[in-house]
C-alpha cells in the first residue's frame, strides 16, 4: 500500500515538473509584443525630461524575462487608458544599465511610479491592469 502512494507521488511530481518545464519553455520563447504608440521609451537621456511634470509608471524589463513578457500587453492597456499627462515608460535593463542600477533594480519586472521625476511607489513581478490604474489614480 506504501508502495503504490509512493509511486503516484512520484508520477505527480514528475508530472509537476514537466509542466514547469514546458510553461516556462512556451513563455521564454513568446514573441515580443510592440509597444502601443502612447509608451515611452526611457534612456539614461531622456529619463529626467520624460518624467518631470507628469505621472509615469516606469517598467523596468528585459527581453528574456518571461513575466516581463507578460506584463507587455497590460502595460500597452494601461498606456491606451491613460490622460491628464499620465504615460508609461519602459526601460530596457540590458540596454540600460546605469538607470537599472541607479534605481537599485534587483528584480524584474520592477515598475516604479514617478510624479515629477520622484518616485512614489513600486511593484515588483506581474501585476494586472486594474491594479496598476487605481495605483496610477492614488498619485
Amino acid at each position: 500500500m506504501m508502495q503504490i502512494a509512493l509511486s503516484i507521488m512520484g508520477l505527480l511530481f514528475a508530472a509537476f515538473i514537466g509542466v514547469v518545464v514546458v510553461a516556462r519553455f512556451k513563455l521564454k520563447n513568446m514573441p515580443p509584443v510592440a509597444d502601443h504608440e502612447k509608451v515611452i521609451t526611457l534612456t539614461d537621456k531622456n529619463f529626467a525630461v520624460q518624467t518631470k511634470n507628469r505621472v509615469v509608471l516606469v517598467d523596468f524589463w528585459a527581453a528574456w524575462c518571461g513575466p516581463c513578457k507578460m506584463m507587455a500587453p497590460v502595460l500597452n492597456h494601461v498606456a491606451e487608458e491613460l490622460t491628464d499627462n499620465r504615460f508609461v515608460g519602459k526601460v530596457n535593463v540590458e540596454e540600460q544599465k546605469a538607470l537599472a542600477q541607479k534605481f537599485g533594480i534587483r528584480s524584474i519586472p520592477t515598475l516604479i511610479l514617478f510624479k515629477n521625476g520622484k518616485e512614489v511607489n513600486r511593484f515588483v513581478g506581474v501585476k494586472s491592469k486594474d491594479y496598476l490604474l487605481q495605483q496610477i489614480e492614488k498619485v
